[in-house]
């Protein structure tokens, strides 16, 4: 089962990049996202597959099934964002309905991806004796969520004159990172199995790392909308109807999408974070 699931992730991914870049997918930031991702998906996938097929997994000095999971986990995650962003950015610019097609047929294999992936976690998780890795847990889940959100935020940010030379967007992308780097080191801290040698329990070290992320993303949710669509600063509220947000390819996406981009995927992160610390929080309380 594992084995086919794996030749499914191979052939999905392989398909979604080879249709993506048969449209000039690699032309733009979110198009370099969403093949990166399928061909990272693709090139682990693979030397999962040949490890398996050696029999090489009791070599490593880990868990073998852990990582398998941590892995399956994380691919499905970022399989997903493919399978959101790169619809919603492209299919509005593509000029003709032949690449039309194969944008929405690339979509489909990396939906299909997103599914052989879920669908190795859980069974994995179902054989007997499997070591439950902490991706494959809700904590982790939405750990591996918010690392995946503000990558899709970085990308957007590649685009520096959105900040450059205005504090207060400058410091919202410090914000970014300084979270992304907290949800970082408490998933490398579960993985490498440090987590018992904090002088505080890991579950009130994670509510507390949450809950600083959560403030520090409530700025941001403020400040960014704030400073990008203020009429005052000479920004513009309303989407203007110049032709480059309205047409061409996804190269040009215009200034305005890619503000509108981050302030939306601010909220959405915000909201995972909201829902991680309430998540936590019960967990420490119930088990203290």
């Amino acid at each position: 089962m594992g084995c086919c699931l794996r030749q499914l992730q191979l052939f999905s991914t392989c398909m979604a990049f080879a249709l993506g870049a048969s449209v000039g997918t690699w032309k733009g930031a979110i198009g370099n996202w969403s093949m990166f991702i399928w061909c990272f998906c693709f090139i682990l996938t693979l030397l999962i597959l040949i490890v398996e097929l050696c029999g090489l997994e009791s070599h490593f000095p880990f868990s073998w099934d852990n990582f398998l999971i941590t892995c399956n986990c994380y691919s499905a995650l970022l399989c997903l964002s493919a399978s959101v962003i790169y619809p919603i950015i492209y299919l509005q610019f593509l000029p003709n309905s032949h690449d039309w097609d194969r944008t929405i047929i690339s979509t489909a294999f990396s939906c299909i991806a997103f599914v052989a992936y879920a669908m190795d976690v859980m069974w994995t998780r179902a054989q007997p004796n499997v070591i439950t890795g902490y991706m494959a847990t809700v904590p982790g889940l939405l750990k591996g969520l918010e690392t995946i959100v503000a990558g899709v935020i970085f990308v957007f940010l590649s685009n520096t004159s959105l900040y450059l030379h205005q504090p207060a967007l400058e410091w919202c992308v410090a914000v970014y990172f300084i979270c992304f780097i907290l949800s970082s080191v408490a998933i490398l801290l579960n993985l490498g199995k440090c987590d018992n040698r904090l002088s505080i329990p890991f579950s009130i070290f994670q509510v507390v790392l949450t809950l600083l992320s959560v403030l520090l993303y409530a700025t941001a949710l403020l400040l960014w909308p704030l400073y990008q669509f203020s009429e005052e600063l000479g920004r513009q509220l309303q989407r203007p109807s110049d032709v480059n947000c309205s047409s061409g390819l996804s190269t040009s996406v215009c200034i305005w999408d890619q503000q509108l981009a981050v302030v939306s995927l601010t909220a959405i992160n915000l909201l995972i974070y909201v829902t991680d610390l309430v998540f936590s929080a019960h967990l420490d309380f119930n088990s203290s």
